[in-house]
């Protein structure tokens, strides 16, 4: 069993965009774990509709 690991883990989650609006996008985010209790997380990111991959930061969660 190992002390320390790394897991993806996948989202659905709500996030707004300036130019399309809102929009419902799988999330992926990558964590660090200790004993299998997620300590950090190191990246989240999104695949787009036309299948390139972008960082969270360009779009905001909508409420």
């Amino acid at each position: 069993m190992q002390l320390v690991s790394v897991r993806r883990k996948t989202k659905k989650e709500k996030r707004f965009s300036e130019t399309m609006g809102i929009l419902t996008t799988n999330v992926v985010y990558i964590q660090k774990t200790l004993l299998n209790i997620p300590v950090k997380t190191l990246h989240k990111y999104r695949e787009t509709y036309y299948g390139k991959i972008k960082d969270c930061t360009e779009c905001r969660i909508s409420a």
